[in-house]
């Protein structure tokens, strides 16, 4: 009688939603986090026990204990949380009991110190926004109880309880970080550990932009820049594998950017996009996704053909954009567009083979040769000689010798690092591009960066202080110094994703691992170590992960070892 009566399909064994709503998993995670310490109470004699907030909590508020953190506000009471790293997400206060009932706080989030302390002005020179992720607000505390914000790219957080005469209770002060929760399949490990760092911070930038999608930046560009993100799929296939963001974030930007539109309405991401395309499909094998895709793949490059005359002109479209530093030199970057249009026509050609259509393929080989009777000069820029080394249209060593080594690392920028690092190594220069990447890269280390940055000139370095701790007086405020275009000041983002590039540059020509065919079946393994004594690490491929470990003699002789799984040919 009584298992009739509690009968077990009595009761739901899920929850219940109202039919027909629309419901979407969250694909992220969630992790809390306890400040690693708190740089700075103003003023100390209004706060009791501060200490506690440095304990690991447990989100539960209570009504009695002795061990809260206590403010007693005579005035502004302000203090500064660090909490370590950068990272996405928010922050999560746990109080007790408050009076009067809710306070008032103001909230500023920081990638550095100085940008916790700062104002949005309204747009104004160095400012720092809240135009993408809200950083800086007005925020109201209960009673008692656990309540949160926030959803951006922080490491600092500085906390300011506004009402007078209030008392506050904080139980906790906890970070909430937003993350997707991967395996790092792919390592790397050599003989120079500030190369072992730069891997590994490359790898964590990329990470945190891993989002709903592909992100450029988790402060500020938080949307999908197709032709910002090469360096990021480079990096998550070195990685984190084959992983399914990549293929649902260029899915949503031909859908957001339908033919005749170029994506991001900038014609040069459109030819971005088919490098992107063709390193994705080299890695993955994943001919469906091609297929999926072949008629905006052939509309694009029918589209991109038709602006290309016979007498080598073309008109694609009025805009011709590279990169923001190299924006000022028109007659260059005619030159680099033209040779990005010429590597995004050869990859086309390719593409359109792998799909069986060879109309469209010729159709991509013979816009390329039209395209390629006129070679326009560089004017001296750095990053059109890179793209026509990539191309074919200058040969590698006259780009790094005229260029690239000419002008040095003084022209390095974090987007376009990574192709002259790949130019560099295309000429055999592999140790100079390793002693780029220490000194370039590891500026950003040695200034505090736990990310790395949208924009970092090595010339910065001098009398800068560190973004992880307050301005000595006589110092330069790096973050309010410098940047340029729509990055200037606290606007540039501290964690950008296209920055990520020493990651696959050190996998591919120090570990060694070139893909020679789709879906990894078949790798090359031609490791450069330079100086190195040793170099060692994983690569992830769609059919398992490969263990590469070489080794220099005393003489100069490299010792490899390769494991690999079955179905994965290599060749020595």
């Amino acid at each position: 009688f009584l298992a009739a009566v509690f009968s077990l399909a009595a009761f739901p064994t899920r929850i219940s939603l109202p039919q027909n709503v629309q419901v979407q998993k969250d694909e992220l995670s969630r992790l809390y986090l306890t400040p690693m310490r708190i740089m700075w109470v103003s003023p100390k004699d209004n706060v009791e026990n501060i200490e506690c907030l440095l304990k690991k909590g447990d989100g539960q508020s209570v009504f009695f204990n002795p061990n809260i953190c206590k403010i007693k506000n005579r005035g502004v009471t302000s203090f500064i949380l660090d909490f370590g790293k950068e990272i996405h997400g928010g922050i999560q206060f746990v109080t007790g009991l408050c009076s009067p009932s809710i306070i008032n706080v103001r909230i500023r989030f920081g990638e550095s110190v100085s940008e916790c302390n700062s104002d949005v002005n309204g747009g104004k020179e160095n400012s720092s926004a809240n135009d993408f992720a809200i950083r800086d607000r007005i925020f109201t505390l209960p009673h008692h109880g656990t309540t949160e914000l926030g959803n951006m790219g922080f490491r600092f957080v500085r906390i300011d309880v506004l009402d007078s005469n209030a008392t506050v209770q904080l139980k906790e002060i906890r970070a909430i970080m937003r993350y997707r929760d991967i395996s790092y399949l792919g390592s790397f490990h050599c003989s120079d550990a500030r190369l072992d760092s730069i891997w590994d911070v490359g790898a964590y930038t990329t990470h945190l932009n891993m989002q709903e999608y592909l992100w450029d930046g988790i402060k500020r560009d938080r949307t999908i820049w197709v032709g910002d993100m090469h360096p990021e799929v480079a990096t998550i296939t070195s990685v984190f594998g084959a992983n399914p963001i990549v293929e649902k974030t260029l899915s949503k930007i031909i859908e957001q950017y339908p033919l005749p539109h170029w994506l991001n309405n900038y014609s040069s991401y459109s030819m971005w996009y088919l490098v992107i395309l063709y390193d994705w499909y080299m890695y993955s094998g994943n001919k469906a996704y091609l297929l999926k895709n072949k008629n905006y793949l052939k509309g694009l490059i029918t589209q991109m053909s038709n602006h290309i005359h016979d007498d080598g002109s073309e008109d694609l479209a009025p805009k011709r954009f590279l990169d923001w530093p190299s924006s000022t030199n028109k007659e260059g970057v005619e030159s680099g567009y033209r040779a990005l249009l010429s590597l995004s026509l050869d990859r086309a050609e390719k593409l359109a083979l792998f799909i069986g259509d060879s109309e469209i393929a010729e159709i991509a080989l013979k816009a390329q040769k039209r395209l390629n009777k006129i070679i326009k000069s560089p004017n001296g820029l750095e990053q059109a000689a890179t793209v026509m080394a990539l191309s074919g249209t200058m040969s590698a060593k006259e780009a790094c010798s005229e260029y690239i080594d000419a002008n040095g690392i003084q022209n390095f920028t974090s987007f376009f690092g990574y192709y002259f690092l790949t130019v560099l190594a295309m000429n055999g220069e592999y140790q100079q591009a390793m002693d780029y990447i220490s000194k370039f890269w590891g500026g950003m280390l040695d200034l505090g960066a736990t990310t790395f940055w949208e924009d970092f000139n090595i010339n910065w370095m001098q009398n800068a202080a560190r973004i992880d701790e307050f301005v000595p007086k006589g110092k330069i405020d790096v973050h309010a110094s410098y940047g340029k275009y729509c990055y200037s000041g606290y606007r540039c983002s501290y964690c950008h994703g296209w920055a990520s590039g020493p990651t696959p540059w050190l996998t591919k020509y120090v570990l060694g691992v070139n893909i020679a065919e789709p879906g990894c079946k078949k790798l090359i393994i031609s490791p450069h170590l330079g100086n190195l004594t040793f170099a060692e690490g994983t690569f992830p491929t769609p059919l398992g992960i490969v263990k590469i470990k070489h080794v220099k003699s005393v003489l100069g002789k490299i010792t490899t070892t390769v494991s690999a799984p079955k179905g994965i040919k290599i060749i020595q």
